[in-house]
């Protein structure tokens, strides 16, 4: 039995980080809260199907506090950091974090699949992203319907979940396409030594989402 599992890495231990464990048939194994990166290594160091497991981890965003009000508005759309008139001082226009990197890289090492993935892009890919404010209740309740109904995730409850979890569900299921279907998962970009993956073609909203789905026999 393979499992897959999700990481979503949050940029610091105040914040918490989501983990869910899934199968071949979409049953959820385990979902939990961990915090510390020491947390983090508990877990994988723990789990006893370690090596029948693909593991795809979110890139935390770097949050690091910086100086003047048009650093911390213009951090998240600054794409280029190489730009000669905006020196790279105190890692202000690194977009994202470092955290866990080295670990991971250890799991590799020790013939562990591992991967990352851009969560906003994953959504985007896969059609989850909703109207509402990001991480707000309704965009968390937004994922969580559309996960159950639309992703073949019977077991997730109604009452709201953490954002966290459902964000690992989709690590998972990037993970579960990678082993089973990789044709349809490109690598967009290497980010500290691993491949941070999505789906290969953005789906369209109506035929290709109901064929992508129908090919994980969700439908």
């Amino acid at each position: 039995m393979n499992y897959y599992i999700g990481l979503s890495l949050a940029a610091g231990s105040s914040m918490d980080s989501g983990v869910a464990v899934i199968d071949e048939n979409n049953k959820i194994i385990l979902l939990d809260k961990l915090y510390k990166m020491s947390d983090v290594i508990f877990f994988f160091e723990n789990f006893s199907s370690l090596k029948n497991s693909k593991i795809c981890v979110s890139v935390p965003t770097d949050r690091t506090m910086l100086d003047g009000k048009w650093r911390v508005l213009s951090k998240p759309y600054q794409f280029v950091s190489t730009n000669k008139n905006m020196p790279n001082r105190d890692n202000w226009t690194q977009r994202q974090s470092n955290r866990g990197s080295e670990y991971l890289r250890e799991l590799v090492e020790k013939g562990i699949e591992v991967s990352r993935f851009d969560i906003y892009m994953t959504r985007q890919s896969l059609h989850l992203n909703s109207c509402y404010k990001d991480r707000s209740p309704a965009d968390c309740k937004f994922l969580q319907e559309a996960l159950k109904y639309e992703w073949g995730f019977e077991e997730l409850p109604v009452n709201m979940m953490p954002m966290s979890h459902l964000e690992a569900i989709l690590g998972a299921i990037l993970a579960k396409e990678r082993a089973n279907n990789p044709d349809r998962i490109s690598v967009i970009y290497n980010f500290k030594g691993l491949d941070v993956i999505d789906i290969a073609d953005n789906l369209s909203i109506s035929s290709d989402v109901f064929e992508f789905e129908k090919g994980l026999n969700l439908v």
